[in-house]
């Protein structure tokens, strides 16, 4: 049985899930062959994923090969839909069963592309996926948060070639996104205005620190990256959550978001990379003062010894010489 488990110390939970392990893994450095019946995300082998939740196809029915982009459950999930919270003490520690949902989002039914190389439709199905999973969701009352990710390339996690990404549904809100939400919240009660608005008009301001924008979102370094080449994209109409976006919107996202991660790629040559969809957590009032975003984190440096143990960061390339040298790569 899975399990949550909190640090009493720093309020951090931790999955203890055994399951995990034995999921199998065919990334390396160069993307894996594509084996007919092998990979377990390309169509024909849907019998080796669970029964799909939703899916994109011209026709056809549910669970046949016909599809292009496709989400499942994961097969070794780190938390499960099924039972009770079973909250409960250990003595001075607290622990709950790891309930919650764990999904994979198969990007493309072919096995030698990438989500970048996408075509722009079916990059916005993806997008709108992840969206239509969020507000189903959030109708679970046992979930208190969602976490939407993808892992590109074996050192940034990733054990399958084919492109995918994953949502984890969970019944706690993770620290690191409370630390975001209250500092957000802290900036509100002061100025009456919302950080993430108030940080995107001076960054379009500046312009020293923007790798593109369109008519709805913006790509720029953040001030104080953690690594280099860390890339936001931030939605400038002001939405707490991911769910809100607008069917208009998904276009002006997949163009941007498309375009920073081919920059990415063409820059760095192929970096693996991790991106994560900041939302606010499922509770009242946030609709205020927080603002949803996407981090994109290429994997060019290593978290060390000083890094986790005082949690700073040491970055060698600045934030205003990296949106320059991508904000002047050819599109």
């Amino acid at each position: 049985m899975t399990e949550l488990r909190k640090d009493p110390i720093v309020g951090r939970w931790v999955i203890i899930s055994t399951e995990r392990a034995k999921r199998p893994h065919d990334v390396s450095e160069q993307a894996a062959p594509r084996v007919a019946g092998v990979c377990p995300l390309c169509p024909g082998s849907e019998r080796m994923t669970p029964p799909e939740i939703m899916a994109f196809r011209p026709d056809g029915g549910a669970n046949d090969a016909n599809w292009t982009v496709r989400v499942v459950p994961n097969k070794f999930p780190a938390l499960r839909i099924e039972g009770d919270l079973g909250k409960a003490a250990e003595g001075l520690y607290d622990r709950m069963n790891g309930v919650g949902a764990h999904e994979v989002v198969i990007e493309s039914e072919r096995h030698d592309v990438d989500l970048y190389d996408l075509p722009p439709k079916q990059f916005e199905d993806v997008l709108w996926a992840y969206r239509e999973r969020l507000i189903d969701l959030k109708k679970d009352k046992r979930v208190k948060s969602v976490m939407i990710f993808k892992n590109h390339g074996s050192a940034a996690g990733a054990s399958l070639a084919h492109s995918h990404s994953q949502l984890i549904a969970l019944p706690i809100v993770p620290k690191r996104v409370i630390e975001e939400m209250t500092g957000c919240k802290n900036y509100y009660r002061f100025r009456d205005r919302c950080l993430f608005c108030d940080i995107t008009m001076q960054e379009m301001d500046q312009k020293s620190r923007i790798v593109e924008e369109n008519g709805e979102f913006v790509a720029y370094a953040p001030y104080a990256p953690r690594f280099p080449f860390e890339t936001w994209i931030v939605p400038k109409r002001h939405q707490c959550a991911y769910e809100m976006i607008e069917f208009e919107q998904i276009r002006s996202l997949a163009a941007i978001f498309r375009r920073t991660l081919r920059r990415l790629n063409l820059a760095l040559e192929n970096p693996p990379f991790n991106y994560i969809i900041h939302s606010a957590a499922f509770q009242e009032g946030a609709a205020d003062y927080y603002h949803w975003h996407i981090e994109i984190m290429p994997k060019l440096t290593k978290v060390a010894g000083f890094e986790w143990g005082s949690g700073f960061y040491i970055n060698p390339t600045p934030p205003e010489e990296a949106a320059k040298f991508l904000r002047e790569l050819p599109e």
